[in-house]
Order: structure tokens, then C-alpha cells, then sequence
């Protein structure tokens, strides 16, 4: 039994993290994120739309495979925030056809991007 219209769609992302609470802090604080606990290594997101988790491992590789990229309506307020919650700026606001974004490490060292069509 699936859910429908969730056919070759995705699901869910995990990302390996040296410590969950950290990561719920700099993603709550920056993005507004919440969280369910399941136990003390590992927690469950909820960004609004999609659904992932964090996953406590002493194996953390953040370099590589997927970029994963969050859309905001307001890019500038998105990188302040981004900021602010202590993640770093790997390449400055760009623009590309169909918009503008920006790359981030998040504490992990894991590299996301912000888009916006503004």
C-alpha cells in the first residue's frame, strides 16, 4: 500500500549528523524547522513539505553525492538566517535561468542550496 501521487517522487531525506541536537538548532533556527524524537540519536524533520531525518553516526560524510535545495521567497533573508544559525556561505548569491541562489555548509559541513525565482 502506497501513497498516492508519491510514485517515483521523493519521500524522504537523511542526513548523517555528528550530533542531532546541533543540527536541530542550526535547521530550526535558521529554516524554521520541527522535529519528532525517536530516541536519543535520531529525530524526524518536518520542513513544511517534505519530511526527513537525522541520523546520529560517528561516520559523517559530507562531501558528495545529491545537492539538496530549499526555496525561499525572500533569497537575502534566507542567507542572513542561514547565517546567523551558524552555517557558512560556500558560494555567494548567483543568478541562473529562472532565478538566483546560494550555496551553504550547514554545521555538519553538508553543502545545501537556497533558490528563489525573485
Amino acid at each position: 500500500m502506497g501513497t498516492k501521487g508519491a510514485d517515483r517522487k521523493i519521500d524522504y531525506i537523511e542526513f548523517n549528523v555528528k550530533d542531532v541536537e546541533a543540527a536541530k538548532a542550526f535547521y530550526g533556527s535558521a529554516f524554521g524547522w520541527t522535529f519528532t524524537d525517536y530516541g536519543p540519536d535520531y529525530c524526524e524533520f518536518q520542513d513544511g513539505r517534505l519530511t526527513g531525518g537525522f541520523a546520529k553516526s560517528t561516520d559523517v560524510t559530507a562531501k558528495g553525492g545529491p545537492l539538496v535545495i530549499l526555496f525561499a521567497d525572500d533569497l537575502e533573508d534566507a542567507l542572513r538566517r542561514t547565517e546567523k544559525a551558524g552555517g557558512s556561505i560556500v558560494k555567494p548569491i548567483f543568478s541562473f535561468p529562472g532565478g538566483r541562489r546560494f550555496h551553504f555548509a550547514d554545521p555538519e559541513g553538508y553543502e545545501l542550496a537556497i533558490w528563489s525565482d525573485k
